[in-house]
């Protein structure tokens, strides 16, 4: 299941010239097992992140698609998974929840992947990802 989801643990930095800020990409696989390849990552308050989201199954899109769904600190996943359950038309992204997600990806079918660009926050502590799809959480 996808509970374990992503950690971001923060810490400190040096302030760098927005010119010289790259976005580093952390490539998460959505698996057929309904984990993450990846469960935790380490980011420094303000870095900017490319999460790139690759779905390897072979299992049609209806049965076995993925996406990331990055939450603000303190949203209960659990009443996130269950609105987003009911939002099949926004690819189970519930527009009433939308201001509690930090970045996330479109639904990818098996043999697509997407990718979202953000900035983590600059408040230091741990933020949870979750796959919306239904039954994945």
């Amino acid at each position: 299941m996808f509970r374990k989801a992503l950690i971001f643990l923060l810490f400190a930095a040096l302030a760098l010239p927005a010119y010289a800020i790259q976005a580093r990409t952390i490539t998460i696989v959505g698996q057929d097992n309904l984990r993450f390849s990846v469960e935790k990552i380490t980011a420094k308050p303000g870095e900017k992140l490319t999460v790139k989201l690759v779905n390897n199954s072979k299992l049609p899109a209806m049965a076995m698609s993925h996406d990331f769904v990055l939450l603000k600190s303190g949203v209960d996943a659990h009443a996130f998974d269950q609105a987003a359950s009911t939002a099949k038309a926004t690819d189970y992204i519930p527009e009433s929840k939308a201001n509690e997600i930090i970045a996330h990806t479109a639904m990818v079918a098996g043999g697509h992947s997407d990718s979202v660009t953000f900035t983590v926050p600059e408040k230091a502590g741990t933020y949870v990802y979750i796959c919306t799809f239904p039954g994945h959480f």
